[in-house]
C-alpha cells in the first residue's frame, strides 16, 4: 500500500524535519497514522520527502526526514489547458483528468457559444472546488505539484496569455489541414511550452478562429470525429504528453 502524501509548504521543511499543520494534519489523524509509521511530504516544488511520523496532535503534526527523493511524476513540457466553460460538472472531469495526464495549469474561459456563463460569486465558488480537486487528483496520481486552476475573463486575454508558450494549439473541428500529429512532428524536438485550447459544447465560431490565429496560436484538428467538450483537451493533452515522451 503506497504511503500517504501531504503537500506542504516548502518553509514548513526545514532543520531535518517537516511541520504538517491545518487540514493536513486533521487528515493525518482521521488516516490514524501512529508515531514512526511512514508517509510522504511533498514540497510543490519538486521535491518529495520520505518522513517518519514523531507527533500528532490537535496543532498539528511534526515528521522527521529520512531521505529527499527527486520527484520523477513530473513532465519535462509545461502543459498549459485553455478550455472554454462547459455545462454542469464537465468542468471538475476536465480538472481531475488533467491533472492526472501532467497538465500544469487549467484555465476556464468564455467564448461565444458557451451555454454555462457563471457569475462572479458562482465563479469564486467553483474555483475553490476546482482548485480542491486539483489537490486531490494531485495527491492520487503522485504529482509533485499541485497545478493550479484560474480563470480569464475575456477570450482574448485568454488569447494574449496562451500564444506566449513555445506551441499554441487552437482546436478547431472546421480545420482540416493541420492535423495536430502533424503540428507536434513540425515543432520537432525540444518543445518545452505548450499551450491547448478546447471550445465549449458547440465549438468555436470562425471568427474566434481567425482571432486566434492572428494571435499567433495555431489551429489544428483531432481527427475526423467531433470530441465532446470534455474530451477534447484530454485527447490533445495525452497526445502531447506521448509526443514529448512523457507517458514512458
Amino acid at each position: 500500500m503506497p504511503m500517504p502524501k501531504f503537500f506542504i509548504a516548502a518553509s514548513n521543511i526545514f532543520g531535518g524535519m517537516a511541520y504538517i499543520e491545518g487540514k493536513d494534519a486533521e487528515h493525518l489523524r482521521v488516516l490514524r497514522l501512529k508515531r514512526g509509521e511512514k508517509l510522504i511530504v511533498c514540497d510543490g516544488e519538486g521535491n518529495d520527502y520520505e518522513c517518519r511520523l514523531t507527533s500528532s496532535g490537535p496543532e498539528g503534526a511534526e515528521a522527521e526526514i529520512i531521505r529527499v527523493i527527486p520527484s520523477r511524476s513530473e513532465p519535462d513540457v509545461f502543459a498549459q489547458v485553455y478550455a472554454a466553460f462547459p455545462k454542469g460538472d464537465k468542468a471538475e472531469t476536465i480538472v481531475q483528468k488533467s491533472v492526472e495526464l501532467g497538465a500544469s495549469r487549467i484555465v476556464f474561459f468564455r467564448s461565444e457559444r458557451c451555454v454555462s456563463r457563471p457569475d462572479a460569486a458562482a465563479i469564486i465558488k467553483k474555483l475553490e472546488r476546482w482548485n480542491k480537486i486539483s489537490e486531490e487528483a494531485a495527491k492520487q496520481c503522485g504529482r509533485a505539484s499541485i497545478p493550479e486552476v484560474g480563470i480569464e475573463q475575456s477570450f482574448e486575454t485568454m488569447l494574449e496569455h496562451a500564444s506566449q508558450a513555445q506551441l499554441g494549439l487552437f482546436f478547431w473541428e472546421e480545420e482540416h489541414l493541420r492535423s495536430m500529429k502533424k503540428t507536434l512532428e513540425a515543432a520537432g524536438d525540444g518543445i518545452t511550452s505548450v499551450s491547448i485550447v478546447t471550445g465549449p459544447e458547440g465549438g468555436f465560431e470562425k471568427h474566434e478562429a481567425d482571432t486566434a490565429e492572428k494571435a499567433g496560436l495555431i489551429p489544428v484538428s483531432l481527427g475526423k470525429r467531433i470530441l465532446r467538450c470534455e474530451t477534447a483537451p484530454l485527447c490533445a493533452l495525452a497526445a502531447l504528453m506521448y509526443h514529448t515522451n512523457n507517458l514512458e
